[in-house]
């Protein structure tokens, strides 16, 4: 029987180039996202996966009739060298700094008259605009009509349409009316009708529904209208029951069919309209009346659900500690385990911290694919064991591991490292180092409204020091209950540093300061830390960070001579809070591991400088 082209990814470029040839198409534009500009996608947007072979979360992949490349940053060389090979698509090295690098390279590779085809679905208004700029000004031609892989993907998976739940209202202190009013006051101030929402997170926190039509997202498909008398959500009506319905309805909003939204749009004629070109398709951009006008800015939602709330932030709290008990219940069986001779796998890992979270109150998923790699696996920055593929914890060296979960209470995010026997020199340097760096900036203090990006050099400086770096990130924002990686802070050096992006007061964030020699070991620590006003001077506010995760920090991984006195007291203090909140979670062998890992270690001895 004569195997199925389409089966590999070598018969789907192929594929691909032939579709491009019937449309005329010089090249073509595919990027990881969908029509609500998502990070993590429904199998059904997942195309450069299927295309490609590579099933990392973000890359962009572009293609014309002589080659193809496939755009990653640093957290997936490793894993795209090894899925890319054989399948004709190079890996193109993304740079900090560098987002529009695939762009650069088009505008290059193109001569005039040439067309760029793309699908506006899933393609931002903003990067669309982009591309339009850059091969615009060479002459190159972009036909945004058609989403190719209709026409090669005969087994392309459905829509998903997952049963939608409620927010447990015991979690929260306002209604979705409350939160239209809040964007109903922004809107005012930008002087608009309407304000068109796409971002599927954001849609979550206003109506406080919930689904799983994304992995590890507790999100559903749809979009949101909202005007100054009337709000529509834009879903699959066959899932939403009347009990969901009717709790809709009293707070102000009414229901469309998912399918309706681009149409409904031609309907806003002569209307202001507020859009974040970032977060809005091309296909939604393109379905508004030409004498709309268009009022572009950073979405109020987003702003709004950034800075969380008085009863929200107590129930982190509560959930930071159920959280913090149920690692400890893991951690301290697989050093049993180890300790007793058993073979301990990656996948064992995850799935022990699974058992232990799902058992705490109020437990929904995983908030990502577990990240767990010892050694050379864990210098892979996004390396995910599986039942299928993963290494035996056995020898000596570090074992990172990076994980998270969703509770209704909120979500959570932390990466550990464990000492497996005796970790050499080089590794408790970079541990310690990594450690150095969350330390600084858990303990900064600096002005409200701060762009978030400067933060960054602060985490950085204990590496930059010995002539060491990371390649991703310091800190994102995190939801509540809500995605795990959202804005408007980011703090990392490469991301614009535009007014949303400023540090205000009762935000969730990640510190996770990493270090990764490829094929030989990573190292990564990570807290979330909520932001909290430590003084007014002056009239102006200063703020600091209040560190949110309890989790032990394994000391055998450190070179305690590399710290300093007001370094190894700031370990010893959080280790005390640490052992304060979970001991009475926890008993028998979880409670005794618990002790041992907070065990306060000496003073450091005089720094020679």
């Amino acid at each position: 029987m004569p195997m199925d082209p389409l089966s590999t990814s070598t018969g789907r470029l192929a594929a691909l180039r032939q579709a491009m040839r019937q449309h005329a198409l010089d090249a073509w534009w595919l990027p990881s996202s969908d029509p609500h500009c998502s990070e993590y996608l429904p199998d059904h947007w997942n195309g450069r996966a299927w295309l490609s072979g590579f099933d990392g979360s973000v890359g962009t992949l572009v293609i014309t009739q002589q080659c193809a490349g496939l755009w990653v940053d640093c957290r997936y060389w490793e894993q795209a060298e090894r899925q890319l090979a054989g399948s004709g698509i190079a890996l193109m090295k993304l740079l900090p700094g560098q987002p529009d690098a695939a762009i650069t390279w088009l505008a290059d590779q193109m001569e005039p008259g040439q067309t760029l085809g793309l699908a506006p679905e899933v393609v931002s208004w903003g990067v669309a605009r982009r591309l339009q700029q850059t091969l615009g000004a060479k002459g190159i031609h972009i036909h945004a009509e058609h989403d190719l892989l209709e026409d090669i993907w005969s087994s392309r998976p459905a829509l998903p349409q997952s049963p939608l739940y409620a927010h447990d209202r015991r979690y929260l202190d306002e209604a979705p009316a409350d939160r239209l009013e809040r964007i109903r006051q922004a809107m005012s101030s930008h002087q608009v009708d309407c304000h068109l929402i796409s971002s599927l997170d954001d849609i979550a926190w206003i109506t406080q529904l919930r689904g799983s039509d994304v992995v590890y997202n507790p999100l559903f498909l749809s979009h949101f209208m909202v005007e100054q008398h009337r709000a529509i959500l834009f879903t699959s009506i066959d899932r939403i029951s009347d009990e969901q319905s009717d709790f809709l309805h009293r707070n102000g909003i009414d229901i469309a069919d998912y399918g309706q939204w681009l149409s409904y749009l031609s309907s806003l004629s002569s209307l202001r309209v507020l859009m974040d070109p970032e977060k809005i398709s091309l296909a939604t951009r393109k379905a508004l009346p030409e004498d709309a006008h268009i009022v572009e800015d950073y979405q109020p939602s987003s702003i709004f659900k950034g800075q969380k709330r008085d009863r929200e932030i107590l129930h982190i709290r509560s959930v930071m500690q159920q959280d913090g008990a149920a690692l400890c219940e893991a951690f301290a069986w697989i050093e049993d385990q180890l300790y007793q001779g058993s073979k301990v796998s990656e996948w064992d890992v995850d799935q022990a911290l699974l058992k232990a979270r799902a058992a705490r109150e109020g437990f929904i998923s995983r908030s990502f694919g577990t990240m767990c790699g010892f050694n050379a696996n864990g210098a892979q920055p996004h390396y995910q064991p599986s039942a299928e593929s993963h290494a035996l914890i056995e020898g000596d060296g570090l074992l990172l591991i990076d994980s998270g979960a969703h509770y209704q209470g909120g979500t959570t995010d932390i990466t550990r490292m464990l000492a497996i026997g005796q970790p050499n020199a080089a590794q408790c340097r970079d541990v310690t180092l990594v450690l150095k760096g969350l330390i600084a900036l858990s303990r900064a203090k600096f002005p409200r409204g701060l762009p978030s990006p400067f933060l960054d050099p602060l985490a950085r400086a204990p590496l930059w020091a010995e002539g060491c770096d990371y390649g991703h990130g310091t800190g994102h924002g995190v939801g509540y209950f809500l995605n795990v990686h959202e804005g408007p802070q980011s703090i990392a050096w490469y991301t614009p540093p535009e007014a949303h992006t400023a540090m205000q007061p009762d935000m969730i964030t990640s510190i996770e300061p990493g270090q990764y020699h490829p094929g030989k070991w990573g190292a990564r620590l990570e807290n979330l830390v909520l932001t909290r006003v430590s003084e007014d001077r002056n009239g102006q506010q200063f703020l600091r960070f209040e560190t949110l995760t309890l989790c032990p920090i394994d000391t055998r991984c450190l070179d305690l001579t590399r710290l300093d006195d007001s370094e190894i007291a700031w370990i010893n203090a959080y280790h005390e809070k640490v052992r304060q909140r979970l001991a009475s979670e926890l008993d028998g062998n979880a409670l005794a591991w618990l002790m041992e890992r907070t065990t306060p270690l000496p003073a450091a001895a005089p720094l020679s400088l």
